[in-house]
């Protein structure tokens, strides 16, 4: 995806702008732009204080016919208060130009604009921008040095050059995210710490959803000014009540609206005219807002409200039955019902809010946002995402990344619909299911994600009570041998290990206990214990250095309860009490109600520590990539066909080997000589494969001669010929492999989530397991790593041949997908590896149009305009 040019955006004061391309009829409104600056902001923009050519220059920019001219113009309301433009000078090289209104500078209008021009660029072949600014132009020159582009300003006189590269690095990306953090905290204060808030459509009625809403306010204690809309009442829950948000004494900054569906569009103007900076729309059947919630922030339609437990905020804008408990745990969710389950979980098992947002049909306020916020906000000590869509995955991936690094970040898996899948042209895309492509978003992002609300509770609890463990080996102690022995099943069947305690713990821990009790793991240490007995055994496990963590599993007795042995350590301790319900203890540690659910929370737990002991994203160079030769094989086929299609053979080793991946080549033929020719040339026996139209499987088809061999070959070609008549356009003549273990590499391309790879079994095996792992490019060598161990026969394959060969073709491939993005599908099956080496067998490859995606200029989610019913919102 390119810019969101269309869309609206933040500047640094939370100012919510418009921005688009502009065109003919926006001339007028350039001109007067440029006209109306002040004499030294002209004579900085032009060197002059009258300016020659400015009509003709407006008239260029402003021409969709003319693609060397681009102009970005950025809108408050109907009002243009600043423009960026390119202009191609030469082959890729565009002079870029700055225009800000004089009362606008200052605020970020300059940055933004810059930010959505080089995406524009990019995807139109610009690669650098050049400008001179005036060396007193201090403020353009620290907007171009701000923007965090490679780039070089040389001085020359009075003037600066300025050479800014296009290439978006991480120097680059980090810029823009910081700058919408400070621009997202700045317009997210009227939604989560509002200083004054107006209900509209607060209703007398107890049953009513506005009267709940105000009355949870009120009850809820909240600390800034509240008012109430409706025009026939006086008073409601002891607020004076106003009969339009026009007639109110105060502009709010958040109105939280509740009347009818029929109603919303009218108050939401009303809201934005008075200027009232958010609005949280609880109404649900909404189908469209006006254009003039554009200039504010939207919670909603459908949501339940939105919960800040701060003290010094303290809003239950919602109507929930029970006002969410305070605590460190910022939730945002598009299910009112999930937020109402988890608000009752998590405060039945002691934990609470930070703050909770519903954020229901998601017009605007979504997930990226309130990371932005909670990734900053010290009262959030970890993050849970409950999202049944993605606007813009590939940027939730960098911040989720971000945020991860600082504080947990959990997600409730949605259900992710088979139904709408095409159906598979290739084995890879046939993996690439929307959950597969879910989970490894949330992998490479470092999400914690789960399977309900109660599998959510139990994970947080554990986050909250003890720190992440070093490793997965886990202790079992308890004080009945059959609940331990289940412990120790769970850790296996979640991929911890049992470990094997020394032989110095279990002699302390035979000297403690009873003959009859098992001092091995799991320990168990008979039904009759004291509390203080069993601490000591705690102690001891916890002392072992072969241990990780400790899952300590207690039953009353008539004759007494260990439980009040257990105790927090130096390493994680989680505890199993049957007879309880989930929650935290007082004393801060971690109680479940069964072992299975411990275990699930400690295996999230080591997941998480091992996630963040990986290295910081890193791409190491690949040498042998030839960039330009690949790109040619991508043009030259787009140019016979432009609608896109597969690749043939000969192209397809082109395009391979342009990126140094081991393909086994070959030569087409399309009759007998020529093959009979070919396999002369290639001196032994060879395998014969048919190209034919719709055939993409050969081997199922029955397209695939092996071992063939002197005469055998023109008969062979005969028989394919015969086999698929008009069909076959031509056979591909192929050296016989040596033979080896058989995997699948490929990848798929997807214009929301970008590339995914995939790996697995290959050859005869691909049909008969379903046995792949998959992630998200741009692969790093972790991720790699990951994928190699991620499918299940993946030990017994790396016992038997050498993983580093597979490892090196999964980092060439991820990167041809990440730098051709016209590549739709791929399939390299299959991949033969024998000892040291790896030789793609065969391949196949399918191209479609695309351009460069570009998921990472700033914007925000633009409502939907009206069709008559129900439609659902853009993405972001």
């Amino acid at each position: 995806m390119t810019a969101h040019l269309g869309d609206r955006a933040l500047l640094a004061d939370g100012t919510v702008v418009g921005l688009r391309v502009l065109g003919p009829t926006d001339a007028d409104a350039l001109l007067a732009l440029h006209r109306g600056l002040p004499l030294d902001d002209r004579y900085s923009r032009f060197f002059s204080a009258s300016p020659r050519g400015l009509d003709d220059f407006v008239g260029r920019v402003t021409s969709v016919d003319e693609p060397r001219h681009v102009a970005v113009g950025a809108f408050v309301g109907d009002e243009l208060v600043g423009t960026a433009s390119y202009v191609v000078i030469s082959g890729d090289v565009a002079e870029v130009a700055l225009v800000v209104a004089h009362d606008r500078q200052s605020h970020g209008v300059g940055t933004l604009m810059l930010e959505h021009l080089v995406s524009l660029a990019r995807a139109r072949g610009v690669r650098s921008f050049v400008a001179d600014v005036l060396a007193t132009s201090v403020r353009m020159l620290r907007v171009f040095a701000d923007l965090g582009l490679v780039g070089r300003s040389t001085p020359d006189s009075e003037v600066v050059h300025v050479d800014l590269g296009l290439e978006p690095g991480d120097s680059y990306l980090d810029a823009v995210t910081d700058r919408e953090l400070a621009a997202e905290l700045a317009s997210l204060r009227a939604v989560l710490k509002p200083s004054s808030i107006a209900v509209v459509g607060a209703g007398r009625s107890p049953g009513s959803v506005g009267h709940a809403v105000l009355r949870n306010l009120v009850d809820g204690g909240f600390t800034g000014r509240l008012h109430a809309v409706n025009p026939h009442a006086r008073e409601i829950a002891g607020v004076t009540c106003h009969p339009s948000v026009a007639d109110l004494p105060e502009t709010p900054d958040l109105a939280v609206v509740c009347v009818p569906a029929s109603a919303v569009s009218q108050v939401a103007q009303d809201c934005a005219q008075q200027g009232v900076k958010a609005v949280v729309v609880v109404t649900s059947g909404v189908d469209r807002l006006p254009d003039a919630v554009r200039g504010l922030r939207v919670v909603g339609p459908n949501c339940i409200g939105v919960v800040s437990t701060d003290p010094a905020v303290r809003m239950n804008a919602t109507f929930l039955r029970e006002p969410a408990a305070p605590g460190g745990i910022g939730v945002v969710t598009q299910s009112g019902g999930v937020a109402i389950a988890l608000a009752e979980q998590l405060r039945r098992a002691g934990l609470g809010t930070s703050d909770l947002v519903s954020t229901g049909d998601k017009y605007d306020v979504s997930g990226n946002d309130l990371l932005l916020w909670w990734e900053r906000d010290e009262r959030t000590d970890a993050v849970v995402l409950y999202l049944e869509s993605f606007g813009n995955p590939r940027k939730f991936s960098r911040l989720a990344r971000r945020v991860s690094r600082r504080k947990p970040v959990l997600a409730i898996r949605s259900a992710s619909s088979e139904a709408g899948q095409r159906a598979a042209a290739s084995h890879t895309a046939a993996t690439a299911t929307p959950a597969v492509t879910r989970d490894a978003l949330y992998r490479k992002a470092g999400v914690t994600a789960v399977d309900g609300v109660t599998e959510l509770v139990e994970v947080l609890a554990a986050l909250h009570a003890t720190p992440l463990p070093a490793g997965r080996s886990v202790a079992v102690v308890g004080n009945a041998g059959g609940l331990g022995v289940l412990a120790a099943d769970a850790c296996v069947h979640n991929g911890l290990t049992v470990a094997v305690l020394s032989s110095a713990t279990t002699r302390a821990l035979r000297s403690l206990l009873p003959s009859t009790a098992s001092p091995d793991n799991p320990v168990d240490t008979t039904a009759v214990l004291d509390p203080r007995v069993f601490a000591r055994c705690l102690d001891l496990i916890a002392e072992d250095p072969v241990v990780d963590a400790i899952v300590a599993v207690t039953v009353p007795t008539a004759l007494g309860d260990p439980a009040g042995g257990v105790h927090r350590t130096g390493k994680p301790v989680l505890a199993v009490d049957p007879s309880g319900p989930l929650l935290v203890r007082p004393d801060g540690v971690a109680c479940y109600p069964d072992p299975a659910g411990a275990v699930r929370a400690l295996a999230a737990l080591a997941d998480r520590a091992e996630w963040l002991r990986r290295p910081e994203p890193g791409f190491a160079p690949l040498p042998g990539v030839d960039l330009t030769a690949a790109r040619a094989v991508v043009q030259a086929h787009l140019a016979d066909e432009p609608a896109g299609g597969w690749l043939d053979p000969d192209r397809v080793v082109k395009l391979l080997r342009a990126f140094g991946l081991p393909v086994l080549g070959g030569a087409l033929v399309t009759d007998e000589e020529g093959a009979v020719a070919a396999q002369r040339s290639l001196g032994g026996p060879v395998a014969l494969k048919a190209v034919a139209r719709d055939v993409l499987h050969k081997s199922r088809a029955g397209g695939v001669l092996l071992n063939v061999d002197g005469p055998q070959v023109a008969a062979s070609f005969d028989e394919l010929r015969d086999q698929f008549g008009d069909r076959l356009d031509g056979v591909f003549v192929q050296p016989m492999s040596e033979g080896g273990r058989e995997l699948l590499v490929g990848v798929v391309g997807d214009p929301q989530f970008g590339p995914l790879v995939v790996t697995g079994l290959g050859g005869v095996d691909t049909d008969v397991v379903d046995d792949r792992a998959a992630a998200l490019a741009p692969l790093t060598g972790a991720d790699a790593d990951d994928l190699l161990h991620g499918f299940r026969a993946a030990a017994g394959v790396f016992g038997e041949v050498d993983a580093a060969p597979v490892r090196d073709v999964l980092l060439r491939v991820s990167r041809l997908a990440e730098l051709l993005p016209e590549v739709a599908e791929l399939d390299l099956n299959p991949l033969i590896v024998r000892g040291g080496h790896a030789e793609v067998v065969d391949a196949r490859v399918r191209l479609a149009p695309a351009a460069p995606a570009d998921a990472f200029p700033r914007g925000l989610r633009t409502p939907p305009v009206s069709t008559g019913r129900r439609v659902e919102p853009r993405t972001e």
